[in-house]
Formats: C-alpha cells, sequence, structure tokens
C-alpha cells in the first residue's frame, strides 16, 4: 500500500498533461495564463512548504545559527546549479519555452525522489497519514504536471513528448523512493531530506523569477498573468488545507 500511495502521488502529474489537448481560443493568453500559473505554485510550495518545514527539521537537529547557514548554503546552491544548467542548454532559435520546459523536468524529478520517499514512509507508518499527504501531493503534483506539459508541447507541438516528460518526472517519485529507500536507507533522514528540499527550492523559485516570470511577460498580457498567480494561490491554499 505505501508504494501503491506513492505511485497515485507520482502518477498524477500526468494529469497536468490534459491542458495540451485543449484548443485554447487565443494561445497568447493561455501561454502566460499557464506560465504564471507554475511560477505561483513553484514559489509558493517553496515559501509554504519546503522551506519552512525543512527548516524546522533542521532546527530539531541542530541550532538555529548553523539552520540558518545550512539552509543559506543549500539554497545558494540550487540557485547556482539552476543557472549553470540553463548555460548550458543549448536550445535553437531562441526557444525559451522548451528551455522552462527542460528546467521544470530536471527540477521536479529532483523534487519527486524526496518528496516519494516522504509519502512511502509516512504511509509505511500510519496508513490515514499517507493517505492524506498523498492527496495534498497529488494536488501539488498536477500542477507540475502543467508546468512540464505545456511549455514542453507549445515550443515543439509534440503531444507524446509532453506527455512523455511529464510521466518521467511522476514516475520518479515512486522509483526514486523505493531505489533510495533499499539502497539509501542507511544515509536517509530528516536532514538529508530537508537540505535536498531546501535546494529544490533554490531551484523552483529561481527558475520562477529568471526564466518563467520574463517569458510569461513577453506576451504582454499582464490580466491573464495576474489571474494564473490568483490560480495557483487557491491552489497551494486548498493542498495545504487538505494536507
Amino acid at each position: 500500500m505505501p508504494f501503491i500511495l506513492s505511485f497515485i502521488a507520482g502518477l498524477s502529474t500526468t494529469i497536468g498533461t490534459i491542458f495540451i489537448f485543449f484548443k485554447p481560443k487565443n494561445i497568447y493568453k493561455f501561454i502566460p495564463l499557464c506560465l504564471s500559473f507554475s511560477l505561483g505554485i513553484m514559489i509558493l510550495i517553496s515559501i509554504t512548504d519546503l522551506i519552512p518545514l525543512s527548516f524546522i527539521s533542521l532546527l530539531n537537529n541542530y541550532n538555529f545559527i548553523k539552520t540558518i547557514w545550512i539552509s543559506i548554503f543549500s539554497f545558494l546552491l540550487g540557485l547556482i546549479l539552476i543557472i549553470f544548467i540553463n548555460n548550458k542548454i543549448n536550445i535553437k532559435n531562441n526557444d525559451t519555452l522548451y528551455k522552462i520546459g527542460i528546467l521544470s523536468i530536471i527540477i521536479l524529478v529532483i523534487h519527486n525522489i524526496p518528496e516519494g520517499i516522504a509519502t512511502f514512509m509516512s504511509s509505511y507508518k500510519d496508513l490515514n497519514l499517507g493517505i492524506s499527504l498523498t492527496i495534498a501531493i497529488m494536488l501539488h503534483n498536477i500542477p507540475e504536471g502543467i508546468c512540464i506539459a505545456v511549455p514542453i508541447y507549445y515550443s515543439t507541438k509534440n503531444k507524446f513528448l509532453a506527455l512523455k516528460y511529464t510521466l518521467i518526472s511522476g514516475l520518479s517519485e515512486p522509483l526514486g523512493a523505493i531505489i533510495a529507500f533499499i539502497f539509501l536507507k542507511n544515509y536517509i533522514n530528516d536532514i538529508t531530506i530537508a537540505i535536498i528540499l531546501i535546494f529544490v527550492a533554490g531551484m523552483m523559485i529561481t527558475l520562477a523569477i529568471n526564466e518563467i516570470f520574463p517569458e510569461a511577460k513577453r506576451y504582454n498580457n499582464d490580466k491573464y498573468i495576474i489571474i494564473g498567480l490568483i490560480l495557483s494561490i487557491i491552489t497551494i491554499f486548498l493542498s495545504i488545507k487538505v494536507g
């Protein structure tokens, strides 16, 4: 059952691909809407979930000063890595939308592995807790699927590619959790998971501000950027209430 729950949580990412099958009347409204929704999700997940919970976890093991330094270092490492990867990705015709999709896959795969471990372990200890956590993660993962599927599809016009990349991201959650639990169980603890999640938060916030927001602004439709941000706030609020 713990594996099934982590599998369901991960696979829910593919639900986000439903948006590539719609035929929006105006993609110059639809794309900034999806992009602003994605960047809102990434920033809000980081500041309401990943960073505070990880900080508390570190604080339970270290003093306040050491916790601050570990958190800052982990965050900056994520920031530096996403900038480095961004500079290394070669794209044709300055296709920033495709680059956003690729960077989102990398970040979310890294994010999903410790998330999958958390789902697996919580379900193993308490099934009811695991089910609640699975529902909350599903509400996070569906918009994460949008973060990957929409940029990939609208930059390549290839539905299969968008589905494949989103599925890879989703499956990294249960597969990563099981592999990590089997081979790395002696090294997995609250501290390592907390450091990884703050590292991921650094990557997410950097991608959202440096890449996704400028791309959304490029479509000159601030109204739909605001709508997307409001929808992201509502989604995160619902996931927190469920969790």
